[in-house]
């Protein structure tokens, strides 16, 4: 796997917050930075999937369309009434 370097700033409390939980993780600077930004894009696209799930399921029946499938229902009924089963 090829490796990039970077340089990002940060307010300084933030920095020193992740120095020290890189430490005590026993972990590098840079594979904290790397896990952090990994586990926000995996939250990122989860987001956009659930996002995508919901407006699919927004799509609910309209009056219009309920009443259509009110008239279906009643139709099979009385079509399916005389089958012998």
């Amino acid at each position: 796997m090829a490796y990039v370097k970077t340089a990002i700033s940060l307010e300084e409390s933030l920095f020193r917050e992740a120095e020290s939980l890189a430490e005590n993780m026993q972990v590098s600077r840079s594979k904290l930075f790397a896990t952090a930004v990994s586990e926000f894009i995996s939250k990122h696209k989860n987001q956009q999937l659930l996002a995508e799930i919901n407006a699919a399921y927004a799509d609910a029946p309209d009056k219009q369309e309920k009443n259509n499938l009110e008239s279906m229902r009643v139709k099979q009924r009385q079509l399916l009434q005389d089958e012998p089963w």
